[in-house]
């Protein structure tokens, strides 16, 4: 599954979702950079990474997918809506893992950097570092197309069940 194939996917459920609210014209840029970052705390909610005070061990491997999985969606939805979707995207890197915790850190101010400049560079970077969480995490390209693949059947579903 190429990254042009998960734009397709996320600008069918978008232009969906506009329909049937009708959000048509509407610039849905703040709202999707907000609910991005609501996406990301639950996502690190789930691995309870930064929760040194409890010994409660993570969510399992499938929540934390299915979390990471709806970062995704908002990730592909912002580049849409900037009109990045034409460009070829190098989001496989050697680089290293950092520490979860500064891994979310990252990508909250990854988030703000892109939000604030709207450029592609910040765009690619921001997703990049995302795939790279996903690794950190213990995550496949292949599960994350799958989980992908999958979560986007069920919004399409909740949407047509009046979500």
């Amino acid at each position: 599954m190429t990254i042009q194939e998960w734009f397709a996917m996320q600008h069918e459920l978008d232009r969906y979702i506009e329909k049937e609210h009708g959000l048509q014209g509407e610039d849905l840029f703040e709202k999707k950079v907000l609910a991005l970052l609501v996406e990301i705390g639950e996502l690190a909610n789930e691995t309870r990474s930064f929760k040194f005070w409890s010994k409660k061990p993570p969510a399992p491997h499938e929540d934390i997918l299915e979390e990471f999985v709806d970062g995704i969606h908002f990730i592909l939805s912002l580049g849409l809506e900037l009109g990045f979707s034409d460009r070829e995207y190098s989001l496989v890197s050697q680089e290293a893992n950092e520490d979860l915790n500064r891994s979310f850190l990252k990508i909250y101010r990854l988030i703000n950097d892109f939000r604030q400049s709207k450029d592609a560079m910040d765009f690619e970077e921001l997703f990049r570092q995302y795939i790279i969480l996903g690794q950190t995490l213990g995550f496949t390209l292949y599960e994350v197309q799958e989980a992908y693949k999958k979560k986007n059947e069920v919004n399409f579903k909740r949407q047509q069940n009046g979500y």
